[in-house]
């Protein structure tokens, strides 16, 4: 169903490889689908100098090579609602310029004032790029709604991210900014409020009473490929854990909301982040691990560790992998263990969030410890995207021997259904003005206050280990200390969801 309001939709850095790759695919997915409005605008916005005919012809070849939807007979007529106008992001004029721009496509096009501006830029232009916007008063929202959305990261540390919120606030209202994160508009990550709060099975046992520790995992096969510069000023904790999956540990861990109102649904999971025991500078070696990819041999081929990458330091420290425990002190959660993983150059890609039940008191059917890894519900975000269930049954045959099954719900099965991508989700709710998927600015800055030990102290602190770990492996061993339970280990999940514990297609 169309319910979104005639407007334009301006992209910053738009002859970058995130509007190739993903902004303008999505877009032209939701042109198929007829998600978008009747009177629609897609202006591109960069350094780079193109005509418009220029513009159109190397988004053409993006939604045909990048495709998100296969449906390529209607690309001639979306690209004709593609513009492109030259700006240089720091010069004044060039925003006037720019205004004037806006203002010939909604004469032209019949389209009043409502306007989305899409921060795909470098972060070092999220602060510059709003201020001047304002300068020239398109933030203004006397003729229509104006909408900022900015990429991750939100800041580099808490100061800097203090100060980017300041920067904003002068000139923009909290409701028009837009925090994106990709992560959250996938829709298992969605599922996972349906999954417990719809559901009379789940719910009840969704508390420290029945649940012995959480588990979320984040791991990447690839390395950080040409992104060596960028991902130096970064590390895995920026990268991920601050974002992505802080905010998966808030879905998995807040209240019901009083409704599905955006605003109901963000209240609640900043009152997980405030809730999030801190983190004391002595504990940092004891709570997280850090560790870096090495060399190594993955299916006879010999792959670079970090340091051999392109723009890495010869001595770098930076992690490539890291691992926290930590505890959300509420009445629902006390006493529970969160654990969280992210790394680069693990045995496969995937994303999951593992529910580990409490055995139970007296486990009768065997002296093994069989079902140490049963009573698990996985809820899988990528790829093989579905919901896994481990429970114990009986061995067949005398005796009673216990073996753990499987039982698994995959969204690919419902076949009727096509399953959107997070960026064209996202960049819907953005033209719908629905707030739910989206970061706030409390939620960003308790996530910083967060980290912010363990950051000063991997920063500040020789004497804190950085693990080395062969590429292809699941990062360094001595991530098992974290787990409480000693017979315990982390869950080391497949790429296919079904036949995990039975094989593994790496």
């Amino acid at each position: 169903m169309n319910n979104t309001e005639n407007h334009i939709y301006v992209i910053f850095g738009a002859s970058g490889d995130l509007t190739k790759r993903k902004l303008v695919p999505a877009l032209y997915a939701l042109f198929v689908q007829k998600m978008l409005p009747e009177k629609f605008v897609l202006l591109g916005a960069s350094r780079s100098d193109f005509s418009d005919d220029e513009f159109r012809s190397r988004m053409r070849e993006a939604i045909i090579k990048f495709k998100e939807i296969d449906d390529e007979s209607q690309v001639d007529q979306f690209v004709k609602k593609l513009f492109y106008t030259s700006i240089s992001f720091d010069d004044e004029a060039a925003y006037q310029k720019l205004s004037d721009r806006i203002k010939s496509l909604r004469k032209e096009f019949n389209i009043n004032g409502n306007t989305i501006f899409y921060l795909s830029t470098p972060p070092s232009l999220y602060g510059i790029i709003p201020q001047k916007l304002a300068a020239v008063e398109l933030n203004k929202q006397n003729d229509g709604w104006k909408r900022l959305i900015i990429e991750k990261p939100f800041g580099y540390d808490l100061e800097s991210a203090i100060q980017l919120k300041e920067l904003l606030l002068k000139d923009w209202k909290e409701e028009q900014i837009y925090r994106i994160d990709h992560y959250l508009g996938k829709e298992t990550v969605q599922n996972l409020l349906v999954t417990r709060f719809s559901n009379g099975i789940f719910e009840p046992l969704w508390n420290r009473n029945y649940i012995n520790h959480v588990e979320i995992t984040s791991a990447e096969s690839i390395g950080v490929e040409k992104r060596g510069g960028y991902y130096e000023s970064s590390g895995a904790l920026r990268d991920m854990v601050q974002n992505h999956l802080l905010q998966v540990v808030g879905l998995t861990a807040m209240e019901s909301p009083s409704s599905l109102d955006p605003i109901a649904i963000r209240n609640e999971i900043l009152k997980v982040f405030q809730s999030l025991r801190p983190i004391k500078k002595e504990d940092v070696k004891n709570v997280a691990i850090r560790g870096q990819y090495l060399s190594s041999k993955i299916k006879g081929e010999q792959v670079p560790g970090y340091r051999e990458e392109e723009g890495v330091k010869p001595k770098s420290v930076t992690e490539t992998y890291a691992a926290l425990k930590f505890y959300i002190d509420n009445w629902r959660w006390g006493g529970v263990p969160f654990y969280i993983r992210t790394g680069k150059r693990l045995p496969t890609r995937v994303t999951e969030v593992v529910i580990h039940f409490k055995p139970t008191p007296h486990f009768l059917f065997s002296q093994n410890d069989v079902c140490q890894s049963c009573n698990q519900l996985v809820i899988r975000i990528q790829p093989d995207e579905g919901i896994l269930l481990k429970f114990g049954m009986k061995t067949p045959g005398s005796g009673f021997d216990v073996q753990n099954v499987n039982m698994a719900f995959h969204y690919s099965d419902l076949s009727n259904q096509r399953i959107p991508s997070a960026y064209e989700r996202l960049l819907h709710d953005t033209m719908k003005g629905d707030s739910t998927l989206f970061a706030r600015t409390e939620e960003v800055l308790e996530a910083w206050k967060f980290l912010t030990p363990v950051i000063e102290c991997w920063k500040n602190d020789k004497d804190v280990p950085l693990f080395g770990y062969p590429a292809g492996t699941w990062g360094p061993q001595n991530a098992d200390d974290l787990i409480e339970n000693k017979k315990m280990t982390w869950r080391y999940p497949c790429k296919n969801l079904a036949d995990d514990g039975v094989y593994c297609e790496l």
